[in-house]
């Protein structure tokens, strides 16, 4: 399955709020198509400006599956949305 550009509906959040309500929308949107995060074969992550990889990072690697870490790129971008500080783009197989 290919998930667009997944951002936070509650930008007032910062960058460690906004990643784990994405992380969320993509947890759910995973398992309405019988999938997970174990299943993730590509992640493409934009955020507005490096000063917060840190903290994105630490939200993603508190969520990724541990033993399924996919190949992942992270970039700063200037983002649609302003007030968005970052978006999530992912690849997922189906479970079988």
């Amino acid at each position: 399955m290919y998930l667009a550009g997944q951002i936070a509906e509650d930008t007032d959040q910062d960058i460690t709020g906004q990643t784990r309500e994405v992380l969320g929308h993509i947890d759910c949107l995973l398992k309405e198509a019988n999938s997970n995060k174990a299943h993730l074969l590509s992640v493409q992550i934009y955020i507005s400006d490096m000063i917060h990889f840190p903290g994105m990072n630490a939200v993603w690697d508190s969520w990724v599956a541990e033993d399924n870490t996919p190949p992942r790129a992270t970039v700063e971008a200037k983002l649609a949305n302003p007030a968005c500080l970052v978006e999530i783009v992912v690849i997922a197989a189906q479970r079988s």
